[in-house]
């Protein structure tokens, strides 16, 4: 049970915050490989299986029913011809192939005769100086597993979310390799949903920071429009975050209460954890989405009420502006009989008027709040 206790351990190292380069989504594929095929290796009683030279898929599955063990090979984002051979070679379903091989698929997991398909998205945050209405905040890629009684195989699909880094922490850990191809399973769920907690933190800041820019009291905003296009901006990423985390509760459910013969059941048990961080994930990317919502409500309600002040400003001054503009129109009418065209005080005593009632307007508009 020691290999149990040790299994957070492994499969999940220290968590830290995406915004620092801590390695945990490195590049794809090394420019040098002139295949697919990422890694493909040998396990047998918790031990990769040293071979002088890189083996293919079919002698690596050839050495398993020879010899035991499993065979684990990793592929980023094959060709329908790369993948020919290999689905051939394993017995792979079409349906799964075809899916492995077009990539945009939604989070799932499917069983066949001989063989689990389970597909994970992965999500990576974007690191930016200033969100802006077109800052990219998530990108996503996808990882798709096949796992069979002696094989594992991994097809990735995006620039992110490589498992060497993972590959190499199991390799160091025999005792819970030797637990078969539903304990890299296990590992590689456990590392995309970490991956979710990590991203939640950042959006919330995201979205702490935004919040706190339209409530802030008597901040001199952004020209009108900038900070609704910015929360617009981060509501769509959110819904790309949760177009991930959502399907994937489900799967994770079976994947921790039923009962499947290719998932050894001291694995089982510890997918109810990773099933707990889905859905920790989920509550919280539905209470950003929500939160969002209110954000961007309040900012256009702000809006509303500063166009509302504006015009109450521009209404006080018109006021104030129609009385002179009154008395101009009377005087400049060109009568005869005016009595007060020849009046020696009749210009400033009409100026005085005008002046006067042009400030008391002027002073009950400021005490109502108007200017």
């Amino acid at each position: 049970m020691s290999m149990i206790r040790d299994l957070r351990a492994v499969v999940r190292p220290s968590r830290v915050s995406l915004r620092k380069d801590n390695g945990a989504y490195d590049t794809t594929r090394d420019p040098a490989t002139p295949s697919a095929v990422v890694d493909c290796g040998v396990y047998r009683d918790g031990a990769r299986v040293e071979s002088p030279e890189p083996l293919t898929p079919h002698e690596a599955m050839r050495q398993v029913r020879r010899d035991g063990g499993f065979v684990w090979i990793g592929l980023h984002e094959p060709t329908e011809a790369e993948f020919a051979g290999i689905a051939g070679e394993f017995g792979l379903h079409p349906l799964a192939v075809e899916d492995a091989v077009q990539a945009h698929q939604r989070p799932k997991l499917e069983r066949y005769d001989d063989s689990l398909f389970t597909v994970f998205k992965t999500i990576h945050y974007v690191e930016h100086d200033e969100l802006t209405a077109n800052s990219e905040v998530v990108e996503t890629g996808e990882v798709m597993c096949f796992t069979g009684r002696d094989f594992f195989i991994t097809v990735r699909h995006g620039g992110q979310g490589s498992l060497r880094a993972l590959r190499h922490r199991l390799q160091d850990d025999p005792e819970l390799l030797a637990k078969g191809p539903s304990a890299v399973l296990h590992a590689i769920a456990d590392h995309v949903v970490d991956g979710y907690l990590a991203v939640a933190d950042a959006v919330q800041d995201d979205i702490d920071e935004v919040e706190t820019e339209v409530f802030s009291p008597g901040r001199k905003g952004s020209p009108r429009g900038t900070d609704a296009g910015r929360i617009y901006q981060l509501k769509r990423e959110v819904l790309e975050f949760k177009r991930a985390v959502a399907p994937l509760l489900r799967p994770m459910q079976l994947l921790s209460e039923r009962p499947m013969r290719l998932i050894d059941p001291d694995i089982q048990k510890y997918f109810r954890d990773v099933a707990d961080h889905v859905a920790r994930v989920h509550e919280q990317v539905v209470g950003f989405d929500e939160l969002l919502n209110s954000i961007l409500q309040a900012n256009l309600a702000q809006a509303s009420v500063a166009q509302n002040e504006d015009m109450r400003k521009i209404t006080s001054w018109a006021a104030i502006i129609a009385v002179p503009t009154m008395v101009c129109g009377v005087y400049g009418m060109n009568f005869d009989y005016m009595p007060e065209t020849h009046w020696k005080y009749g210009y400033p005593v009409v100026m005085s008027i005008t002046v006067a009632i042009c400030l008391g307007i002027h002073r009950t508009l400021k005490r109502n709040g108007w200017l």
